[in-house]
């Protein structure tokens, strides 16, 4: 059924445009404006495809973007779909399958995230070489179609080192603060307690945020390349430094500090 699903989807997006991406891109909370930058060729909204959710989240616009950034041809998904708004992993994760489906070779994700690194600040950008996945679901529980990938896919290196080294040589380049780190997925929507902050550190965590690891597995079982750009917004660790939070504030944060992810992305597409 999945995968008679993506092939419905994946027509009925080549009845729309025969445009041919070679790098996924998904946009994190307060990080659209990304899709502006691109010289479009065409733009089809989630509602008006088969077998996809709808994003509910402020900021996100719920839409697929295909075009050039650095004359480079890619698919942005403006918007992305979260576990707490209620779809399930499938639903969450089906736009990459769909995304592989129509060729891409290599998957970039965007988002925000509070720090539990001391040593990090608000605007910090984390190139996430591994994630603890704390999220109660997984998205490729049930069962398995060795047509779409393996029952058990290895997770030994989740994010692809070669796009890594370039992510931080991009921001080395350009003087923006990039450190690698290691990502935490949690099942919100509300926000981390003062405890689970520093249940989170003690684990190993240098970043968190309620998303994108679904779509990690997803991509890596079906044989994908990821690379992860964790923007942090706030800085929760240690406790004494937290404030209260509210998705506004996460929002204008990320926006602010958009054009330095933004840059990042654009040099690293001239080297794929």
């Amino acid at each position: 059924m999945l995968y008679e699903q993506i092939q419905e989807t994946s027509a009925a997006i080549r009845q729309r445009t025969a445009f041919q991406p070679r790098t996924g891109i998904i946009l994190g909370t307060g990080l659209g404006n990304l899709a502006s930058e691109v010289d479009v060729e065409a733009a089809i909204p989630y509602s008006e495809l088969p077998h996809f959710a709808v994003s509910t989240v402020q900021s996100h616009q719920g839409k697929l973007v295909f075009g050039r950034l650095e004359g480079h041809p890619v698919v942005v998904m403006a918007g992305r779909l979260h576990y707490y708004e209620g779809w399930t992993m499938q639903q969450v994760t089906f736009p990459v399958r769909v995304l592989k489906a129509l060729g891409i070779e290599r998957l970039i994700i965007t988002n925000a995230s509070g720090g539990i690194n001391p040593h990090f600040k608000g605007g910090d950008i984390v190139v996430v070489r591994d994630h603890i996945n704390l999220l109660p679901e997984n998205p490729l529980r049930g069962p398995n179609d060795e047509r779409l990938g393996p029952r058990f896919p290895d997770m030994s290196a989740p994010y692809d080192p070669d796009l890594r080294a370039g992510a931080l040589a991009a921001a080395k380049k350009l003087g923006i603060r990039a450190f690698e780190g290691v990502y935490s997925a949690l099942q919100g929507p509300n926000l981390e307690t003062p405890a689970e902050y520093g249940m989170l550190r003690r684990l190993g965590s240098d970043c968190t945020g309620m998303s994108s690891v679904p779509e990690v597995l997803v991509a890596r079982h079906i044989d994908l390349p990821v690379l992860m750009l964790s923007l942090v917004t706030n800085v929760a660790f240690p406790p004494a430094v937290i404030k209260e939070t509210s998705v506004e504030d996460v929002i204008n944060i990320a926006a602010a500090a958009e054009p330095r992810l933004s840059a990042l992305v654009r040099e690293l597409l001239k080297s794929c």
